[in-house]
Parts: structure tokens; C-alpha cells; sequence
């Protein structure tokens, strides 16, 4: 079954989406067919998004799904007589909020993702330089001023989620490449020792890790199974051994391996939306 679907918004678009395709996983053996729509900020740009909807209900035969966000009230008006099934989230909860908390809402654009508070901002970007000036084991000289190193193999994950713990929590993250000289002395690099409450290690079941090195060295010893094998068998006694948290991180997204360490290591973001 194939089944139309719009994200509309009148700023970025990252809200419908992440709500919109949280819903839809709960869905099973449809084929949604998405597409983002994002800065629908006047009527004439509204008009067009409906003329798409519309075209996608007669091709499909049923009604698209369409995700808003969109907050202008006459914007919004043109949305909700298109011909799909429009799920309004400020729809949803904005009545029932101006009830409860005493007030109306505001009803302006851009509140959600825009740069309202300068200081948030630069935190999340000086979060982010720290992360990519922190990677693979680099500056270990930065290492007192991190909330959390991430360590393990190669391909494990690190550098992607510090960089989404540096830009969603602004968290200082660092991540430091376990080698196989590292693996074969069976002990912590001297640059990590005095950081030991600061570690959390990721590890990886062994075929994926072979896979995703095949991909980027193909007939490789680095991509071997067997290399693949030892690293991980080594590591994860390193992670016991040395009393360091880990998580195995083969069938997580970014999201929730970054979610879990937060919650594990005790890590307090430092931003809120």
C-alpha cells in the first residue's frame, strides 16, 4: 500500500518531521512516500502545497497524510481545506495549554528552531567545535574540560554521536580511537588514565563492524572478519577489566545511543530545546 506524505512548516520543518515519522513507525507494510515542506510562511506558498496535495489524493485514490506545524492562523486556514488528513500539532495541544497556563499563545514563527537566545546558541556551536577539535584522540590536552570521552575500535560510532551530543545537549564530548597496539598491551593509553570516571565505551557486534569497514576498505585486514573478531573480544574485556561502562551500539540509532549514555553516565545537558 502506498500512501502520500507531507511535513508542512513555516520554519525549518524539523518538528513535523520528527513528530510525523515518529507516528508513522508504528505502521507496518505501507509505503509512505514523504516529502518535506518546508518556510510555508504566506498564502500564495500554501496555495501551492495544497495544489500538490490535492494532485497526490487523486493519483493515490485515498488521502495523503499531511503534518503541520504551521502556526500563521490564515496559513493554517488554507492547509486544513486541503484534501488529505492534516494532523495540526499546535492544533492539538494550544487550546488546551492557554487554558491550563492562563494565557494565549503567541502564535509567532521560528520559535522552536531559530537562534531566540545568543548564549544557547554559541554554547551548542562551542560544543560543537569541541567535539571535531576533540576527535579520534586529538588535543588530549582538552580532556579536563570534557563531560564524557567516548571510547572504542575503529567504526563504532564515536565521532557521530559526540558530534549529536555536542549539537542536541550541548555535552563536550571527545572520543579517542582504541588501536590494536592499545588492544594488544591490554591496558588504558596513558592519555585516558586520569579520565577514567569520564569513559564510556562503545562496542559493536562483529559482523556489522565487518561490514562497515568492507564498505570503505574492501580486502583489508582492517576489514576483516577475523580482525573484527579480536577487536571486539579485546576491547570488551578492556571495558570489564577496567570497570568502564559500554554499550553495544549495532542496532541503535544515533538518537537512542546518545540518549542511553546521558541517562548511564549521569550527564546533565546543557541545552533545552
Amino acid at each position: 500500500m502506498r500512501r502520500s506524505v507531507f511535513f508542512l512548516s513555516d520554519h525549518t520543518g524539523i518538528t513535523a518531521e520528527t513528530l510525523g515519522r515518529s507516528l508513522l513507525t508504528q505502521f507496518d507494510g505501507i509505503d509512505f512516500h514523504q516529502t518535506s515542506w518546508p518556510f510555508l510562511d504566506n498564502i500564495e506558498k500554501a496555495e501551492s502545497a495544497v495544489s500538490r496535495i490535492n494532485r497526490a489524493a487523486r493519483e493515490d485514490g485515498c488521502r495523503p497524510l499531511v503534518f503541520s506545524t504551521i502556526v500563521d492562523t490564515e496559513v493554517r486556514k488554507v492547509i486544513l481545506a486541503c484534501r488529505g488528513a492534516v494532523f495540526d500539532f499546535f492544533d492539538a495541544f494550544n487550546d488546551r495549554l492557554e487554558s491550563e497556563l492562563g494565557q494565549p499563545a503567541l502564535h509567532v514563527t521560528g520559535r522552536s528552531h531559530g537562534i531566540r537566545d545568543f548564549q544557547r546558541y554559541t554554547s551548542r556551536i562551542d560544543a560543537l567545535n569541541f567535539s571535531l577539535a576533540n576527535d579520534d584522540g586529538l588535543m588530549a590536552s582538552n580532556y579536563p574540560a570534557s563531560d564524557i570521552i567516548l571510547i572504542g575500535v575503529s567504526r563504532s560510532g564515536k565521532t557521530p554521536t559526540c558530534l549529536y551530543l555536542a549539537l542536541q545537549y550541548g555535552v563536550l564530548a571527545a572520543n579517542y580511537p582504541l588501536t590494536e597496539d592499545d588492544l594488544k598491551e591490554g591496558l588504558l593509553p596513558k592519555a585516558l588514565a586520569p579520565y577514567r570516571d569520564r569513559l564510556f565505551g562503545l562496542t559493536i557486534d562483529p559482523d556489522r563492524l565487518h561490514r562497515i569497514r568492507t564498505e570503505r576498505y574492501p580486502d583489508s585486514r582492517y576489514s576483516q572478519l577475523k580482525q573484527c573478531r579480536f577487536e571486539i573480544d579485546t576491547v570488551e574485556s578492556l571495558y570489564r577489566r577496567e570497570a568502564i561502562p559500554f554499550l553495544n551500539t549495532t542496532s541503535m540509532s544515533i538518537e537512542e545511543i546518545a540518549a542511553t549514555i546521558m541517562q548511564r553516565a549521569g550527564i546533565q545537558r546543557r541545552l533545552y530545546g
